[in-house]
């Protein structure tokens, strides 16, 4: 496997701070006239299903793939997690391929892969307060037992790409979160 671009996240879902960071990847390839493979790494792909992780590595794959279309070039690579943050980017070269850039709006994960010969863009974080994945996955939650799918649709796409809100919808995708959590009773 060839060197790559690649950004990593565990798009528990496929929100639009992930969309913004692929697009930063995509001008950054352009603008420098890069010809390296854009490669997407779904991060915690072993992570048994829970509210942190309600969505299985296969499924975060097929957000991402309705997102890009046709029209976005990216390889998507599965890396499990290692919960050893030292020997964490020797680990993931297995997945995502040697050392060649990562980008990443995260400082910790920068210095990471830096110190194993990495070269490390960073973006900046946009619309933090909304695109946090707790706060999207809590707003799913909360909307996972709403039947009105225009109503789904309208709260979501504030900080969901249409395409994926679609894809979780027509997947069946959302139900599952009224279920976890804490205690026993649904949301709603």
């Amino acid at each position: 496997m060839e060197s790559a671009l690649i950004v990593l996240g565990r798009f528990q879902p496929f929100h639009n701070g992930h969309a913004a960071l692929i697009n930063a990847a995509i001008s950054f390839l352009k603008i420098g006239d890069l010809d390296m493979p854009l490669r997407i790494c779904i991060g915690s792909s072993e992570a048994e299903q829970t509210l942190e992780n309600p969505w299985s590595a296969d499924e975060r794959e097929q957000m991402i793939r309705a997102w890009l279309g046709d029209d976005i070039e990216a390889e998507i690579v599965q890396v499990p997690d290692l919960g050893d943050p030292p020997n964490y980017v020797q680990h993931a070269e297995k997945y995502h391929g040697p050392p060649g850039t990562i980008l990443t709006s995260d400082k910790e994960t920068a210095e990471l892969y830096i110190a194993a010969g990495w070269t490390a863009v960073t973006s900046d974080l946009v619309k933090r307060q909304d695109w946090q994945g707790w706060r999207v996955r809590a707003t799913i939650q909360m909307m996972s037992t709403i039947s009105d799918v225009n109503g789904i649709r309208s709260v979501l796409s504030e900080n969901i790409p249409a395409e994926v809100v679609d894809w979780l919808i027509e997947n069946d995708a959302l139900k599952r979160l009224a279920f976890m959590g804490m205690g026993g009773e649904p949301v709603g």
